[in-house]
């Protein structure tokens, strides 16, 4: 006959020593209640555990209503701890397993048989596992490759102690042999959940790699990709381009006289400026890349059908940007931004010669007075980059075609 008091006392000090690290790893972070309901879930499990081994020695309603109900409360703690996971809101599902237990150990027929109680313990604990299944699996869309595998876990689970219960209803089995139904449902259970326990780990490990992994392509001040992400998005938009046979536009934005508006009104609001235009533009280029090249300069890398379509989306983003001054609590800043714009075919699209391209665009259209938007073609983007840095000065020295350029498409913009 298998020991229940022995399988459940392994238990017990296992469930300890998992909550114990459970709530060293939320004082790290105690914002994050992830770690802390999952300490709870195993902290209860232990003491609900624990109370069923001790029966016989402690009142049977401590041992048997009140202990399983604790030790099935642990399970809707780990579900909350899913959810908190995923930044989601407490279910009622999750209180599901101890309250099929409170709902049915009263009843006469059940209370008075021990083969019936594990049977309902097993339905309360399958609903559990159920529940946790839930909380893993209907989660919006990620890329852990290990939550699929930790659901099926669950779903095993759920099914083992589903499984137990319906075959005991139909076996009828001795006391004795209802001991070892529950003993061995309890082992399994205990096996798969320490299964559980690694794989949620691999999951949050995967989910961490994947915060630093944005994080390394990210904009810390503004939020939106920086060089290096937004240079990594070119391919897909080419491809993109490629497959609905349109083309490629760069865009390059550089805001106007940046420099006075953090000397005259100080870093913190240059900031402000910086994070209200990051704000508003990423909303014109949703199915593109939009992000902080360095400095004051942002790109957009996006799709269009023509010259004609890439002119209005830099000029959207141009006017709506000056159309209203940014406030800072403080100073009303009057910012405007100037644009380059460089076009190429999906196939011919090389993303160095098009943001160099779109660089002289952006060069011309600060030549021309700032505040206006200088498009460059298919036939101008491919032109030979402009002379070397004046050696004196240090700057590039706009050649005679880009400035008569610029001034056509500013006359004609304005």
């Amino acid at each position: 006959m298998f020991n229940i008091t022995t399988g459940l006392a392994i238990w017990c000090s296992e469930a300890m020593t998992l909550a114990l690290v459970a709530f060293m790893a939320w004082r790290h972070n105690v914002r994050n209640k992830t770690y802390f309901y999952w300490g709870m879930g195993f902290l209860l499990s232990g003491v609900g555990f624990a109370m069923v081994a001790l029966r016989g020695q402690i009142p049977d309603i401590l041992s048997i209503e009140i202990g399983n109900a604790i030790a099935l409360c642990g399970q809707s703690a780990w579900v909350v701890g899913y959810l908190a996971l995923d930044r989601r809101k407490l279910e009622w599902w999750a209180l599901l397993p101890p309250l099929v237990w409170l709902g049915g150990v009263f009843l006469p027929w059940v209370n008075d048989d021990y083969t019936n109680r594990v049977i309902l313990y097993n339905l309360a604990s399958a609903t559990g596992a159920t529940a946790l299944a839930m909380a893993v699996c209907t989660a919006a869309p990620r890329n852990e490759g290990s939550r699929s595998k930790l659901g099926a876990i669950f779903v095993v689970q759920s099914l083992l102690c589903f499984g137990t219960a319906t075959a005991m209803a139909v076996i009828g089995p001795t006391e004795a042999e209802a001991a070892n139904f529950a003993g061995a449902a309890a082992m399994a259970t205990g096996f798969l959940l320490t299964l559980a326990c690694a794989l949620t780990c691999l999951v949050i490990m995967e989910r961490s790699e994947k915060h630093l992994r944005m994080l390394s392509l990210t904009d810390s001040l503004t939020g939106v990709l920086n060089r290096r992400g937004l240079f990594g998005r070119f391919d897909a938009v080419q491809e993109s381009a490629f497959q609905n046979n349109r083309q490629v536009a760069v865009l390059l934005f550089d805001l106007d006289h940046f420099k006075r508006v953090n000397d005259r009104f100080g870093h913190q609001a240059g900031d402000i400026v910086l994070t209200v235009f990051a704000r508003m533009a990423r909303q014109f280029v949703p199915t593109g890349a939009f992000g902080r090249m360095g400095g004051e300069e942002f790109a957009a890398f996006a799709t269009v059908a023509d010259q004609t379509e890439a002119e209005a989306l830099a000029e959207s983003i141009r006017a709506e940007f000056c159309r209203v001054p940014v406030s800072t609590g403080d100073a009303i800043i009057p910012a405007t931004v100037s644009t380059g714009v460089a076009l190429a075919s999906a196939i011919e699209a090389n993303r160095d010669k098009l943001v160099s391209a779109a660089d002289r665009a952006l060069y011309a259209a600060k030549a021309a007075g700032r505040n206006c938007t200088v498009i460059f073609g298919e036939a101008e983007a491919a032109a030979p980059p402009p002379p070397e840095p004046d050696q004196t000065s240090g700057e590039l020295v706009p050649t005679l075609d880009d400035q008569i350029h610029a001034l056509r498409r500013v006359g004609s913009l304005s």
